[in-house]
């Protein structure tokens, strides 16, 4: 199976256990942001991240989410957009 693109999301109480969950997902991301990361990912893969990542973390204070992406559906977006100007297939928003 194919990969296709994910949103990895969490809230994380312990700044130590955040760091463990970045260093995990640089392996893992295309690119993020904070507590925010854009991975592609097989479903295989995705299944092995979040257990490596759900390690990590306390489930009675941590959250995590991964979400699948579907290209083929608009963006939705509040505030002000603008195309990029190096890469016309994301949108700047202020």
């Amino acid at each position: 199976m194919g990969r296709k693109p994910a949103v990895v999301a969490y809230d994380i109480t312990k700044d130590a256990t955040r760091r463990a969950a970045l260093r995990i997902l640089r392996e893992w991301r295309i690119d993020g942001q904070l507590s925010v990361h854009e991975c592609l990912l097989s479903e295989p893969e995705a299944t092995e991240l979040f257990v490596q990542l759900a390690a990590e973390l306390d489930p009675v204070t941590d959250r995590l989410l991964l979400a699948w992406l579907n290209p083929h559906r608009p963006a939705l977006a509040r505030g002000k957009g603008q195309v990029s100007v190096t890469d016309k297939r994301y949108w700047l928003l202020r």
